[in-house]
């Protein structure tokens, strides 16, 4: 398991989240309820093996981590793995954001995965860390029927499930 730093997004765009959760659970594929109900919909500015909560909050102090960003989940993409998310259009107000986050967390010394680095970062939205093969074609039709979805960031948090953390962050 990873740790990472998820931003969450306002109550309109997580219960239609929540909902396309329970539709693909219908159609056969575990989605990220399957896994808790600790999870909720978010999108992950930085992730790593571990990360330190201590070390995160410092690096971060001062930062507003949950600004009052509009995102547009305009499609539905998959990861190599067959993981599929829903992505917002990469605005300039995120990319920005994602770059001081980053900046903040590396001058800090916090490891962060490369694939987050930015230039390499593809904000998305997870549903479901391993589509069936047989069942992709269906549930990327699920996620068309419901966007786009817009969304606000409402808040943010340092989460790492399997040594049990989640701390919100301002």
């Amino acid at each position: 398991m990873v740790a990472a730093l998820e931003v969450y997004l306002d109550t309109d765009a997580t219960r239609r989240i929540r909902v396309l959760w329970d539709t693909l659970e219908s159609e056969g594929v575990q989605s990220l309820r399957s896994l808790g109900p600790r999870h909720r919909p978010h999108v992950s500015l930085a992730v790593a093996a571990q990360l330190d909560p201590d070390a995160v909050g410092e690096a971060l102090a001062g930062t507003v981590v949950a600004p009052p960003l509009r995102l547009s989940l305009q499609y539905a993409g998959q990861f190599v793995g067959r993981v599929l998310w829903l992505g917002p259009s990469p605005s300039p107000e995120l990319l920005a954001h994602h770059a001081t986050v980053h900046a903040q967390l590396t001058s800090a010394g916090v490891p962060v995965s490369e694939l987050y680095q930015p230039g390499r970062w593809v904000p998305h939205c997870t549903l479901s860390m391993r589509v069936p093969n047989a069942l992709m074609a269906v549930a990327v039709r699920r996620c068309l029927e419901v966007l786009p979805i817009e969304a606000t960031v409402v808040g943010a948090a340092l989460v790492d499930y399997a040594r049990d953390i989640a701390r919100p962050l301002g």
